[in-house]
């Protein structure tokens, strides 16, 4: 009897031992979630971009203690009445944040139902969002049609679920902070913030400066990139004061610091990002140049390949500079164009920043290979940054100019150290006829 007693009584605690555990779980969503729905309703653009952003779990641990509503944009918002390049923009792994920014200002932690909280009109109500920095005004206007900020909502309370609520919006909702950073990243050819007054022009007589003259909008500038950089550390090493004024249409700072953070965040760059802003003041000379309208390709080597570099390599003055100069192109390029040129052309020479020499591109099993024998290197890591005034394309190895006279030298070594051939003449030698004709001569008392 008490056997089946105590049986009983453990049978009876299973259930409360077993929701103790869970509670110190993750918490486990239902079929019947608001989460679930939005995966499975007719919102698929919208769900695509949120498995995309990886905000399933956050969402999963924010209906743990939240519920939430989900302003929806249709999906005719987003495939037609979306910016094409906008939506590059937001799907591209860098620019993760952004995109996570702009699907959770979509969500409200609590959960607002047309017919019961929504405001009326004229008394427009401020929501806190997922986002934080970024709420949503909820009000109705005068004809009596709810809005949410400047989106209508033209299909509310279209899924309800007990943890939530989805209203379906007439366009998608951009918060400042995400435009702002998409104007900083796209291309600057469709920015046109700034009108540009035009490059300074160079006399040819005095090679100084002219009074600047109109240019088209978008002209590259005059003044060659070679007279715009710094010269060596041997010389001067403050940073290059680039040809324009004080006022410049680019911020090249910027987009230099975006760079070097995107190479952080890539990974396995971070010998080459500690050379440009520590070991040598590039990241400053790169920024003014893209200031003043240049444009520039960085074949970045991988932290593997700055590994096998010796110590006497970069500790004689101006050596990080002259090896970064050699892997940087002044011209903008990608992994697409760079493959079609050698596939088109064969050999490609490109200029660098280190004068005279050009480093050597080809097309070797599928990718770019830079330089020529033991001291080439692959293109590894394409397309690691681009945003239109620069580039960064990863390589598997340290590039070094050719010399060219190496050769002749040696040849010229191989001359000296052999003994000259010298060419000895005979003396001549008297016949043997001669010889008895003047012993006759001689004889008679003359001499030969």
């Amino acid at each position: 009897m008490n056997s089946s007693i105590s049986i009983f009584l453990l049978l009876s605690l299973l259930p409360l031992f077993s929701l103790s555990s869970s509670s110190f779980s993750s918490p486990q969503i239902n079929s019947n979630s608001i989460l679930v729905a939005l995966l499975d309703s007719h919102y698929t653009e919208l769900a695509e971009l949120v498995e995309k952003a990886l905000l399933l779990h956050k969402l999963e641990e924010t209906l743990g203690t939240h519920n939430i509503t989900i302003f929806a944009p249709r999906n005719h918002a987003l495939e037609r009445n979306l910016d094409p390049e906008f939506k590059r923009f937001l799907l591209q792994p860098r620019n993760l944040n952004s995109l996570q920014t702009l699907l959770m200002s979509h969500i409200i932690p609590t959960a607002i139902f047309a017919s019961q909280r929504w405001p009326a009109t004229g008394a427009a109500v401020r929501h806190e969002t997922l986002a934080g920095e970024y709420g949503l005004s909820l009000g109705e206007d005068s004809s009596g049609n709810k809005i949410v900020d400047s989106a209508a909502v033209l299909r509310p309370d279209d899924v309800i679920r007990p943890d939530g609520v989805i209203h379906g919006i007439d366009q998608l909702l951009i918060p400042r902070s995400v435009q702002e950073d998409f104007n900083r990243r796209r291309n600057l050819r469709a920015i046109a913030a700034v009108i540009p007054e035009g490059a300074p022009q160079v006399d040819p007589r005095t090679n100084r400066l002219k009074k600047s003259a109109p240019v088209p909008a978008g002209a590259p500038p005059v003044l060659p990139i070679y007279d715009a950089i710094a010269p060596g550390p041997s010389i001067a090493p403050a940073p290059a004061p680039g040809p324009g004024g004080a006022r410049r249409h680019f911020n090249g700072e910027r987009q230099v610091k975006d760079f070097i953070q995107t190479l952080l965040h890539y990974g396995g760059y971070n010998e080459m990002a500690d050379i440009l802003v520590n070991l040598t003041s590039l990241a400053t000379e790169i920024g003014q140049l893209i200031s003043e309208g240049y444009v520039l390709t960085v074949l970045a080597p991988n932290d593997e390949a700055m590994a096998k570099l010796a110590t006497e390599q970069l500790s004689d003055p101006g050596a990080p500079e002259q090896i970064m100069y050699y892997h940087i192109i002044p011209e903008y390029q990608t992994e697409e164009s760079m493959y079609n040129a050698v596939r088109r052309f064969g050999k490609i020479r490109y200029d660098t920043l280190r004068l005279p020499h050009k480093v050597v591109a080809q097309e070797a099993d599928g990718s770019v290979k830079f330089g020529t024998g033991e001291g080439s290197a692959y293109l590894f890591d394409p397309d690691i940054y681009t945003d239109g005034r620069i580039s960064v394309q990863g390589i598997d190895g340290v590039l070094f100019p050719l010399e060219e006279n190496e050769e002749d030298s040696n040849t010229q070594k191989r001359t000296t150290t052999t003994s000259p051939l010298v060419k000895v003449a005979a003396k001549p030698r008297r016949g043997k006829l001669f010889e008895v004709t003047c012993n006759m001569l001689g004889a008679f008392g003359k001499v030969c």
